[in-house]
């Protein structure tokens, strides 16, 4: 008989008491940083739906699993794939997914997708706690899973925990999380508010269910060398931190101030820009991450690196849930109302599709979602609704496969690569000096959350100067300054600054929006240069820039949207008084990646593009540069 986990690690005795306790369980599992938590979880969700005894199995269907980013839906979902024999049709969600679903079901003529992702969350903990759970499609779970539990804090602890309170007298649960890692909090605005909620949700579990059973996995399977092993000693310091009864701040500082000694013990990177750090990066064949404190750094970085030829990624917020391109151009395939296995595969074939895209997962995840159509049929409207509703499934994200990538400390927090160059950070005394509210347990954290992403290599790294990049406080925008306070010289793009309500390419004489679709996929692509170019200089409305094309290589592939407009207008007003000479060209953008959008139905009708009201558009990240009338052709700054 084969073994269905041939390929798979074998499991250590610790995760195989966790693997193994009946799906009734009340479980809080303490996984230290690369101790294996992710194969636990998958393995522990292969036996609760294979158990050996029909009695003690549960459907897929029975089991709710949740955690905190799409990143981590995503791996988890795919070692599910790889290594799960039974588990495969559980669903994994985000708690902010999850939360939309239940609203949409619950209350389906509200307009949820207008709703801030906290409202949404306090909406469904009010929902919990009337009924909605168990008048939903799938009925109440008989078993939670929740994943990185530690970072539940404020309004997402109290969901989970009305969730659980709800069944607790019928539900087994699986929570694993980690002290030591706990980086969210800064979610909690209030400093006094947001030191009471660390641990507090690991505090609650242990006062509610005196029959709760608390594990640990202690060995790491992650770190491969010394270097790599640096910080794991201050593991059990960290996770004792939040219960210690006094001295937080000054036992944080000192654990803080070891682990800086000890990275910056280690062999150095040397400086980003230097030629041994750019060659070094362009030939590593490995995956590698570039760690930074802030997103400011994080764009600094970004922008050396495109600046010296460095292919990489610039890792996006966790909030943000770009809809992969393949799904437009799959509806505006689509012939019929509902698609069939082959059918939809075939169309799925004749679709350039990104590395990493496996189609007969991508059936399986959206026959799920779109369920109710009947056995073995997808619902093309459903698909479109998803788009629509910002409910598409999290699984179905883009993969992650760029082998360089720069992100803050906070985004890649659950994921590992073989190389880590981690900015060195300054000491507490000098991050007081820029932060009056320094959360010092906070930055311990996070910092040993940084090295303990790395399973070969871990190096400190001087980066690029950012004093010149600020933020904007109204819009929350990065801008490129000056010396002087009024100077501005570039401005960030982020997620929505291209206009979707009509195809790109809809108005343009010179190319149809079937052209401009036809060329996003054939000669866009992720990292790619892209400029903002001004159509003309007046206004577009009351305090907003004028329009602005989004320009590739001299073909107009969107125009900014009414937001960008805003946040332009505000950025560059300093006064009611100041004379704004509006920048010609915004340069050094760059594409983020082409995602699908869902917009006016009628507009994508008229334009060809079918009678489903989605398509391909380009989103756009990076610090753009201005160029100024006369100037145009010059950059500022």
């Amino acid at each position: 008989m084969t073994d269905p986990y041939g390929d798979s690690p074998p499991l250590t005795d610790e995760q195989r008491a966790v693997v193994d306790l009946p799906w009734d369980t009340r479980l809080l599992v303490t996984a230290g940083a690369g101790s294996g938590k992710t194969h636990t979880v998958v393995r522990r969700l292969d036996a609760l739906v294979g158990h050996e005894d029909p009695e003690e199995a549960l459907e897929a269907g029975e089991i709710l699993v949740l955690s905190f980013s799409r990143a981590a839906v995503r791996e988890l979902q795919g070692r599910i794939a790889r290594h799960g024999d039974r588990a495969r049709r559980v669903r994994v969600q985000t708690f902010d997914s999850w939360a939309y679903r239940l609203l949409a079901q619950a209350y389906p003529d509200e307009e949820w997708a207008a709703r801030s992702f906290d409202d949404r969350i306090r909406a469904a903990t009010d929902a919990i706690e009337k009924g909605a759970v168990e008048a939903s499609e799938l009925g109440a779970p008989s078993h939670v899973v929740i994943d990185e539990a530690q970072d539940l804090v404020g309004d997402r602890r109290e969901l989970v925990e009305a969730l659980l309170d709800r069944f607790q007298r019928s539900c087994g649960f699986t929570v694993v999380g980690d002290s030591a890692q706990g980086i969210y909090g800064f979610q909690i605005e209030d400093r006094t508010k947001r030191a009471g909620e660390t641990d507090r949700f690991f505090t609650w579990l242990r006062e509610s269910y005196d029959d709760l059973v608390e594990l640990s996995l202690t060995e790491n399977f992650r770190a491969k060398s010394p270097e790599a092993r640096t910080a794991l000693p201050l593991g059990s310091p960290l996770q004792k931190l939040a219960v210690s009864p006094g001295g937080q701040e000054a036992t944080a500082e000192t654990l803080h101030t070891e682990l800086r000694d000890r990275l910056l013990g280690l062999p150095s990177f040397g400086d980003l820009a230097g030629g041994f750090a750019l060659d070094a990066l362009k030939t590593f064949p490995d995956t590698c991450a570039i760690l930074t404190r802030d997103n400011r750094q994080a764009l600094a970085v970004s922008e050396l690196l495109h600046e010296h030829g460095v292919e990489h990624a610039l890792k996006r917020s966790l909030r943000d849930r770009p809809v992969p391109y393949w799904v437009a151009e799959l509806l505006r395939r689509s012939e019929s109302l509902t698609l069939a296995e082959d059918r939809f595969l075939e169309l799925f074939a004749e679709i350039p599709l990104p590395e990493g895209v496996e189609p007969r997962r991508c059936w399986r995840s959206l026959r799920a979602a779109t369920r109710r159509t009947g056995r073995g049929l997808v619902d093309v409207a459903a698909v479109r609704r998803l788009v629509a509703e910002g409910r598409f499934p999290d699984e179905l994200g883009d993969p992650e496969t760029a082998r360089l990538i720069v992100s803050t400390v906070h985004r890649a927090k659950g994921l590992e690569y073989d190389r880590v160059l981690l900015l060195s950070p300054p000491s507490v005394a000098e991050l007081r000096k820029a932060h009056e509210d320094l959360d010092v347990p906070a930055e311990a954290r996070a910092l040993y959350v940084a090295m303990t992403r790395a399973r070969q290599d871990l190096y400190p790294v001087t980066g690029p100067e950012t004093s010149r990049i600020r933020r904007h406080r109204p819009s929350g925008r990065w801008y490129l300054g000056g010396w002087k306070k009024y100077e501005r010289y570039g401005i960030q793009a982020v997620a929505g600054d291209v206009h979707t309500e009509e195809p790109p390419g809809a108005h343009d004489a010179d190319m149809s929006a079937i052209d401009t679709q036809t060329y996003l996929l054939e000669h866009v692509r992720p990292g790619e240069a892209v400029t903002l170019r001004m159509r003309h200089p007046l206004p577009a409305g009351p305090n907003q820039s004028p329009p602005y094309d989004l320009v590739h290589r001299d073909r107009i592939i969107g125009e900014a949207s009414e937001r960008f407009r805003r946040d332009l207008y505000a950025v560059e007003m300093i006064s009611r008084s100041w004379n704004i000479t509006w920048p010609a060209e915004i340069v050094g953008l760059r594409v983020d990646t082409l995602e699908t959008v869902a917009g006016s139905t009628a507009a994508g009708a008229n334009a060809g593009l079918g009678p489903h009201g989605v398509w391909i558009a380009p989103r756009i990240t990076g610090i753009g540069r201005y160029r100024r009338g006369e100037r145009a052709g010059e950059e500022e700054g």
